[in-house]
């Protein structure tokens, strides 16, 4: 398999992805190019994106890296720089980067005179597998998670593993909560290969290719997230919550650690709701912590991440929505959840 096909575009591996893209940019004689990357991107992978597209002609444009810095401010100065540069309606944007840098990147081509095409080069694990598929662009606000955004699909993703390579094993790991996200919102096999893996650090090919290929199933299914495309947000209501607590704490804790604790929150919420078994959510609570440790919460922790979730963009009418689970596969949609009963799932992951 060396491509998946989604909606409006393809998903293409190592190098046919660079030959499409190459192809891609002279069908469509764009009037400039722009590589967007972050300071990291630019010192570790820019290189090999040079080397993969012979020399393409491009300027770079560049953002600070960290989820801190994925606001409005950072897209001011994307736009100011294309705009600096002569940037057009036929112009593109490569977003060379991980989430940060796509999900912003496509923002900023999404809102750039009314609309520009870009193309993903994912360059973490979590991008590859969640971020740079889907067609989500976003930024945060006021330290809110994804509170201002947009759909709007690429033109292509090239997915390159040698990317991975230059990733610290926390980073890695943060990748892997969305594999194995995709184990327990699916009916698939995937949830006993992961469960029997003694380390998970590079990552083999096929797996990533089964996870991507699960996302962009639901995401053909639900482009807009009108229903069966929720259930990608299995375990990111608290896990949004608990990321955004650690922000303002300025104890930053990675995507893929905070929504891995919302993993176990949430099935607990789904086994004490919907009868979700409960061998299964112990196996899930030990597998997340044999591969993130245990975080502690205060008392003014759990407070605060409750307060954080009237924030949530899944809300309306001034309603938290949970995505939980009567089984694998078997998701429940827009659940409303008693606040005590939340706390009741801080004190099964602390016990």
């Amino acid at each position: 398999m060396d491509f998946i096909k989604s909606n409006n575009y393809s998903i293409f591996f190592s190098d046919l992805g660079y030959k499409k893209l190459i192809n891609l940019i002279q069908v469509n004689k764009y009037s400039k190019i722009f590589v967007h990357v972050d300071t990291n991107t630019k010192n570790y992978c820019l290189d090999i994106f040079i080397k993969k597209t012979n020399g393409l002609n491009f300027d770079t444009i560049e953002s600070v890296p960290g989820e801190e810095n994925k606001n409005l401010e950072s897209c001011i100065n994307l736009w100011s720089i294309i705009s600096r540069k002569s940037g057009d309606r036929k112009s593109l944007i490569i977003n060379l980067g991980g989430g940060v840098v796509s999900d912003m990147g496509g923002f900023v081509a999404s809102t750039f005179k009314r609309g520009i095409d870009y193309i993903n080069i994912p360059t973490t694990l979590l991008s590859i597998v969640d971020a740079s598929v889907g067609g989500k662009t976003g930024i945060d606000f006021q330290f809110l998670k994804n509170q201002i955004g947009t759909f709007y699909e690429p033109k292509m993703v090239v997915v390159d593993p040698i990317f991975i390579k230059t990733l610290s094993k926390k980073e890695v790991l943060s990748g892997y909560a969305e594999i194995f996200k995709h184990s327990l919102i699916v009916k698939s096999k995937l949830f006993e290969k992961l469960i029997k893996q003694e380390d998970f650090y590079f990552p083999e090919l096929r797996l990533i290719k089964e996870s991507i290929t699960i996302k962009n199933s639901i995401v053909l299914t639900d482009p807009n997230e009108k229903k069966e495309r929720k259930a990608l947000n299995y375990g990111h209501t608290l896990g949004h919550a608990i990321e955004t607590n650690s922000l303002l704490k300025n104890k930053k804790l990675l995507h893929g650690f905070a929504i891995s604790i919302g993993f176990v929150l949430e099935g607990y919420l789904s086994t004490e709701l919907f009868g979700f078994p409960f061998e299964s959510l112990e196996a899930i609570k030990n597998h997340v912590i044999k591969k993130y440790g245990k975080e502690i919460f205060s008392k003014n922790d759990i407070s605060s991440i409750q307060e954080l979730l009237i924030h949530d963009k899944k809300n309306s009418y001034g309603k938290t929505k949970f995505l939980l689970l009567k089984n694998f596969g078997e998701p429940v949609y827009d659940v409303e959840v008693d606040s005590n009963l939340i706390k009741k799932a801080f004190d099964f992951y602390d016990a």
